[in-house]
């Protein structure tokens, strides 16, 4: 494969990201080997699953206690203002 054939896999958030057992994602075995493995997985962070690992992220922080409430609403809003901003369907003329 060249570099410039990319994988099947590429920029898919569950291929590249997966869901683990524990509840937390993390790269397989067969992606650390790729020679493009780093863009691979910023292309899958880009996209509207990207927004959903990120809202992931807030949520284990609230439920550890490492965030309160008020925090948490707010970085859910700002996230969900992000998105739709990008959504061309959601804009307003």
């Amino acid at each position: 494969m060249t570099r410039e054939e990319r994988p099947y896999c590429y920029g898919k958030l569950e291929c590249v990201f997966p869901m683990g057992e524990d509840g937390l994602r993390e790269t397989p075995e067969s992606c650390m080997v790729c020679y493009c493995k780093t863009e691979c997985l910023r292309t899958a962070m880009q996209g509207e699953t990207g927004a959903q690992v990120r809202e992931e992220k807030v949520d284990r922080a609230y439920a550890a206690g490492r965030m309160g409430f008020f925090e948490r609403w707010s970085r859910k809003k700002a996230l969900q203002q992000k998105r739709d901003s990008a959504d061309p369907v959601k804009k307003k003329p």
